[in-house]
């Protein structure tokens, strides 16, 4: 079995390392946030982060840090472990696999 090379940063022309979470991530959050009839601009107000910053998040072309994931999560009256669960059940189970 060969092994493959760790590449550091994001692939060429990419916007985020990992493109899958990345848009796992906002659906979770797009889906959260409509299910409770919240607007875009009032999450992102809620969260103090730029609305266009919450649009490229929702549509998956920035991975946030940990400190946006929690003011999102806050803003969304949810856990951090609550968005995150929500990403991995939209991730196939072999994405995070340790064996790739």
């Amino acid at each position: 079995m060969q092994e493959m090379a760790i590449r550091r940063g994001r692939p060429k022309g990419a916007t985020t390392s990992d493109p899958l979470v990345a848009q796992a991530f906002g659906a979770t959050v797009r889906s959260i946030r409509t299910s409770r009839g919240v607007a875009q601009e009032a999450l992102a107000q809620g969260a103090r982060i730029e609305r266009s910053h919450m649009g490229k998040i929702e549509r998956g072309e920035h991975m946030p840090t940990l400190l946006v994931v929690l003011k999102i999560a806050r803003a969304l009256g949810v856990s951090a472990a609550d968005l995150l669960q929500g990403v991995e059940t939209l991730l196939p189970p072999e994405h995070l696999s340790m064996d790739t």
